[in-house]
């Protein structure tokens, strides 16, 4: 169905390539004085943003609290769907939201329901139909099409106990608020077309063990999907609650993953290369984005994987190394969350719809559309990027395979302690460039560029001697 993904966004062993710093001098084109990367906003991007409504998110998010529960446990026959209870009438009723958009615009989108049975386990008392709903807009250039960008949220949801398939379980926040993310970015990305291939994906089984993601990244994987990046959205509700910053979304990140290769680990050990994934690298694209496009909501790059105790979908992604990150609203309020809805002691609890900031949910989902637009939008990672480490000196030169449709090249740099990128430079038509920068200084990267300017993920290099 999809080819082999890009080697960028290969397995583990590949995440990790190393660089040694450095900023470049560019081969065979004169080069700007150094400056902060900055990314131009796309006019037609732009205008499909200002059409993601927060109406619609909360028509959405209230329709899947309407279900009672979404626990995984909960009922799924013919009878608890047509009653409108339960995980089966939540799924129903997401295939007819995505089925209509794809009414909308012409058929452009592949509506896939995918059953699975996840055997009896520790939240699982016995086997368990459990069911991924997405949508596929294929990309219009048949070579681009193989890259694949992807926004998931989960569709079931729990009360205090995860065992309890028969009581009220709303899950407001977590996640109904990732759905409807997921929903909005499929309704209105689906007046675009993109070179790239994109998935508006929804997954169950998430409360009981990651089931549901589990399975799809493990297909994608087996099937040598070439996905480029993956966006969680997992409890995006900007709850109404104090300490909230309702202009913050927290952007969650690996670092290395759970089973490095020893070498590239001590590779990544010696270059200082753990806060350079490509997970990392997506993380520091949508903050990019979120400046680029003044959205009213600003990404805070956690570089951890999860919150403590917790965990998301995304993970389950990072384990067949592709690149994934997790957003979150910026303080989360436990007491809505995983909780029997009930007044005890004088404090409310419940993960109700009351508590959902609808216009933060529709922020985070204008920051998730504009990111999967423009990667969708830009040319691939370049691939091969390497930077040459066989003398001592104090420049640098860097080198990398040629992309097709890229019109050039970005060389970025930032200080072994700086988040994120400090300096770019362009290069036009060359595959390689030195830059009177020390390499032991700095850490590098590559990024490909088309003629309107949109870019692709940055590629570190890995050094060669």
């Amino acid at each position: 169905m999809i080819q082999r993904r890009h080697t960028i966004v290969g397995r583990a062993a590949q995440l990790f390539l190393l660089l040694v710093g450095g900023a470049l001098c560019c081969a065979g084109a004169e080069l700007p004085s150094p400056s902060r990367p900055v990314v131009a906003p796309d006019p037609k991007i732009a205008a499909v943003l200002s059409q993601i409504s927060s109406d619609r998110i909360r028509r959405d998010i209230n329709a899947l609290v309407g279900f009672g529960t979404r626990s995984t446990l909960s009922a799924q026959d013919q009878a608890a769907i047509a009653a409108g209870r339960g995980i089966g009438a939540a799924r129903e009723w997401i295939k007819e939201q995505l089925t209509r958009y794809a009414r909308d615009c012409g058929g452009c989108l592949e509506i896939v329901a995918e059953p699975f049975t996840q055997p009896a386990g520790e939240r699982l008392p016995q086997p368990t139909v459990i069911t991924n709903v997405y949508a596929v807009m294929r990309g219009a250039d048949p070579l681009a099409a193989q890259r694949i960008v992807l926004v998931s949220g989960h569709y079931d949801s729990r009360n205090s106990d995860s065992a309890d398939g028969e009581h009220d379980a709303p899950g407001a926040n977590d996640d109904a608020s990732g759905v409807a993310v997921s929903l909005e970015c499929a309704r209105v990305l689906s007046r675009l077309k993109f070179p790239a291939t994109v998935i508006f994906l929804t997954v169950a089984g998430e409360e009981q063990g990651l089931f549901g993601s589990a399975q799809f990244a493990q297909m994608a994987d087996a099937g040598h999907w070439n996905i480029e990046a993956v966006l969680n959205d997992d409890i995006v509700g900007g709850n109404r609650g104090p300490g909230q910053d309702a202009g913050v979304v927290r952007v969650f990140s690996e670092g290395l993953p759970d089973t490095p290769d020893p070498a590239q680990l001590r590779l990544v050990r010696i270059a200082g290369l753990q806060d350079d994934s490509p997970s990392r690298q997506l993380a520091r694209y949508v903050a990019d984005v979120g400046r680029a496009y003044r959205l009213g909501i600003r990404a805070l790059l956690v570089f951890r994987q999860d919150r403590f105790l917790r965990g998301g979908d995304h993970e389950s992604f990072n384990a067949q190394g592709y690149a994934a990150v997790r957003f979150t609203e910026f303080r989360e309020d436990f007491n809505r969350q995983h909780q029997n809805v009930r007044t005890e002691g004088g404090i409310e609890y419940g993960d109700l719809p009351k508590w959902v900031d609808y216009d933060y949910v529709a922020r985070t989902a204008r920051l998730n559309a504009a990111t999967l637009a423009s990667l969708a939008s830009a040319p691939a990672p370049p691939a091969d990027v390497r930077i040459l480490t066989a003398k001592l000196d104090n420049a640098s030169t860097l080198q990398w395979s040629a992309v097709p449709g890229a019109a050039g090249y970005e060389i970025l740099w930032r200080a072994t302690t700086s988040p994120e990128w400090e300096h770019a430079r362009r290069v036009a038509g060359a595959t390689e460039a030195t830059l009177d920068v020390s390499k032991d200084n700095v850490i590098f990267a590559v990024r490909a560029l088309d003629a309107a300017g949109r870019r692709s993920l940055a590629v570190v290099p890995e050094p060669e001697r």
